[in-house]
């Protein structure tokens, strides 16, 4: 896909992608999120991402929300381990309106107190409802076992002790720390030329000041393995296993995503869902997960059962994972999964808002944008041989972490 980058002599780059449609989306990404948290400040960068929309220094809160909304657009933001993102779509004649709204809310907000006491009662009961899900804060658990004692592995809501201590001085000193003009992207998907959005773009970022940034960031260490159980008040067992796994850098991230998907990835079709559902009935919901990260990754495989078949799911999984070990894909099935997994990711870009962030992180992890075709041919250049190795590695048992939550009784 074509695309054109501008940066600004702050460091912040423009990123723009023609598109003939009606409808525009248009992102701006930090790359900072809860693993530049202290210790003690757990959930500070999601809780920044909430505060941005209650009061900048010429909007209140309905001003903020009404800005875009009031002309049929989408407002949203997330928070992850390593970006904040703040997004939008919209229709084409509101791109200047959008990008002065971003500017606002992320270099203009106030904080002021009143607002900071009414969104930590918001994110605590986020946080209630959040531990509610046991299929969602397992992993969060799982993530504390395997990242143990390092920042990846915390919450990236917080705890209810660590979000009712941040303070104004808390946000203001983060931001600083972290909102680094050189690793900012704000993107751009439409149907303008660069031009008009080189100039909309400088017009509202060239006098955000440089605030360059230096690697700080550490690597987590390898954590033992752990395999723990734990009894919850809740009617299905629930259960994680995984391992740290590659970087968004590592020569494997791409044989890793293809084996991800072909074991337990996307799709009815995968080979942990027809022979663990499918087959023996035995979980109503069973996945496996990779994201890499820009230092790390984590591999991960999810199943919730009923207490009773929890053993026998183990057995069938560890099963599948010594049969894709000890026989090596042959070239027909290797190929199929690439063409599974090329097919998925094309149709994935028609989710434009979607495409739009994911090339803005691209440009920011990797200082580039792989076209599709390019993407296609990493995928295409993975071997059987690859394959195997990854799979001797990431599926060997005693590699494994794991954590169960069990129902009580």
């Amino acid at each position: 896909m074509e695309y054109n980058v501008h940066t600004l002599p702050n460091g912040i780059r423009l990123l723009h992608v023609p598109s003939a449609s009606a409808i525009s989306h248009a992102c701006i990404i930090v790359n900072s999120g809860s693993r530049d948290e202290k210790e003690d400040q757990a959930g500070l960068a999601h809780f920044i991402e909430h505060l941005i929309f209650k009061r900048t220094e010429k909007r209140n809160t309905n001003q903020i929300l009404n800005r875009l909304e009031s002309v049929g657009a989408d407002l949203n933001a997330y928070t992850t381990k390593e970006y904040t993102c703040i997004h939008a779509s919209f229709l084409n004649p509101y791109l200047d309106r959008t990008l002065e709204l971003f500017n606002d809310i992320v270099f203009h907000s106030i904080f002021p107190e009143d607002e900071m006491d009414k969104e930590k009662s918001v994110v605590l009961d986020e946080i209630a409802s959040y531990l509610d899900q046991p299929e969602e804060a397992i992993y969060d658990d799982f993530e504390d076992l395997v990242f143990e004692g390092h920042a990846l592995g915390r919450n990236i809501l917080g705890t209810t002790e660590s979000v009712s201590g941040i303070t104004k001085k808390d946000i203001l000193q983060f931001i600083k720390n972290n909102y680094h003009t050189d690793r900012i992207v704000i993107a751009v998907l439409g149907n303008y030329g660069l031009n008009k959005v080189v100039k909309i773009g400088t017009k509202h970022y060239s006098d955000i000041p440089a605030n360059l940034h230096t690697p700080s960031r550490i690597a987590p260490e390898k954590a033992p393995i752990v395999i723990k159980t734990l009894n919850k008040p809740i009617q299905q067992a629930h259960a994680v296993l995984g391992m740290q796994a590659y970087s968004l850098h590592h020569p494997y991230k791409t044989g890793l995503l293809l084996l991800n998907n072909l074991l337990g990835g996307t799709g009815m079709s995968s080979i942990l869902n027809l022979q663990i559902r499918e087959k023996y009935g035995i979980a109503y919901t069973i996945e496996s997960g990779y994201s890499p990260l820009s230092d790390t990754g984590i591999f991960t495989l999810y199943f919730g059962t009923d207490k009773e078949k929890v053993d026998k799911a183990w057995s069938l999984i560890f099963k599948e994972f010594r049969k894709i070990k000890d026989h090596p894909l042959t070239e027909v099935q290797l190929q199929k999964a690439k063409n599974k997994f090329i097919g998925q990711i094309a149709l994935g870009e028609e989710n434009r808002i979607g495409l739009i962030i994911s090339m803005a992180k691209s440009l920011i992890d990797y200082d580039r944008i792989d076209d599709l075709q390019t993407v296609f041919n990493k995928i295409q250049q993975v071997s059987t041989t690859d394959i195997a190795n990854i799979a001797n590695e990431m599926l060997d048992e005693s590699n494994l972490s794991a954590l169960t939550f069990y129902p009580l009784g």
